[in-house]
């Protein structure tokens, strides 16, 4: 009679272990295993903080379509990159850092190709306060930044969903242990 009463509360001990296994947090932000959005289930890949300085300036995930297991940011699969931030910062300097970057990881032939189309994403910024998130999501042959849930861009260039998801995740990113931490590496 002991016995099934014993094994129900190994099992369900097992079950909230797995759970609590599901999600992982960094310095608060926290990041689910894997998730359904933008007809894909997503699985986290890798995870990591950001440090600028001496500041911890942002926490992020990286997830992966599940038909896609193996890291590739830079290819053409549907991917999704959230970052939680720990500070406020505004719009303009959302924009400002996106186009420096990229103006300086592209070839110049490169970059004037996607500046029109990077003239329009970076026109939906919105400023953050600590605790806001950012999404940028290529799926469905859409790139689709949110802050929050909220959509804010919809657009369908791959060139420009590459050359956003290498700013983190590319052959220059921002941080090299950034981007590893991201790709479980």
């Amino acid at each position: 009679m002991m016995r099934p009463a014993i094994l129900l509360v190994l099992l369900l001990g097992l079950s909230l272990g797995q759970a609590q296994a599901s999600s992982v947090d960094i310095n608060g932000a926290r990041f689910a295993a894997g998730f359904e959005g933008d007809g894909q289930r997503w699985q986290r890949l890798g995870s990591g903080l950001f440090r600028y300085l001496i500041w911890n300036a942002y926490a992020g995930a990286y997830y992966q379509g599940e038909a896609n297991p193996h890291p590739a940011p830079q290819a053409r699969i549907p991917r999704h990159l959230e970052l939680e931030y720990f500070h406020a910062i505004e719009a303009a300097d959302f924009a400002e850092a996106t186009r420096k970057h990229l103006r300086d990881a592209l070839g110049a032939t490169e970059f004037t190709a996607l500046e029109a189309n990077l003239r329009e994403f970076n026109r939906h910024y919105r400023d953050v306060v600590p605790g806001d998130r950012y999404a940028l999501t290529w799926a469905e042959e859409r790139l689709r930044l949110r802050l929050n849930g909220e959509l804010l861009y919809e657009g369908d260039d791959p060139d420009l969903a590459r050359a956003l998801f290498g700013i983190w995740l590319g052959p220059q990113p921002l941080r090299d242990d950034f981007r590893n931490a991201l790709l479980g590496r």
